[in-house]
């Protein structure tokens, strides 16, 4: 069984940076294509980036594409999200996902495994 563990939120104020963790336990992440989403107050669930297997591919939602960078630390087996230049309209609980295929995800309910959840906040 794969667990997933998000950590790195916080508040932030607005052009500032937080650095995402997702960590795996029960299967090496480097066998996983892995996403993160977020869901803000009163929204529904969103994507925000992609990273397939091997690193080979990123994908990023338009609205963070150029702040936000996913990336891989296999050694630590984990999936990083570092986020800059944050808006207060990025404040939201962001959820790291992951599946074992090669094929590019994403929409949510392709999803295998989930993390909790961590708090992002953004103020003005």
């Amino acid at each position: 069984q794969v667990q997933l563990v998000e950590s790195g939120g916080g508040l932030v104020q607005a052009g500032g940076s937080l650095r995402l963790s997702c960590t795996a336990s029960g299967r090496t992440i480097s066998t996983l294509n892995t996403a993160w989403f977020r869901r803000a107050p009163g929204k529904e669930r969103e994507f925000v980036a992609f990273i397939t297997w091997r690193s080979t591919y990123t994908y990023y939602a338009n609205s963070v594409k150029g702040r936000f960078t996913i990336s891989r630390d296999n050694a630590q087996n984990t999936v990083i999200l570092q986020m800059n230049a944050l808006k207060p309209e990025d404040t939201a609980v962001y959820y790291c996902a992951a599946k074992p295929t090669a094929t590019v995800l994403l929409t949510a309910d392709d999803y295998d495994y989930w993390g909790q959840g961590t708090q992002v906040t953004v103020s003005s």
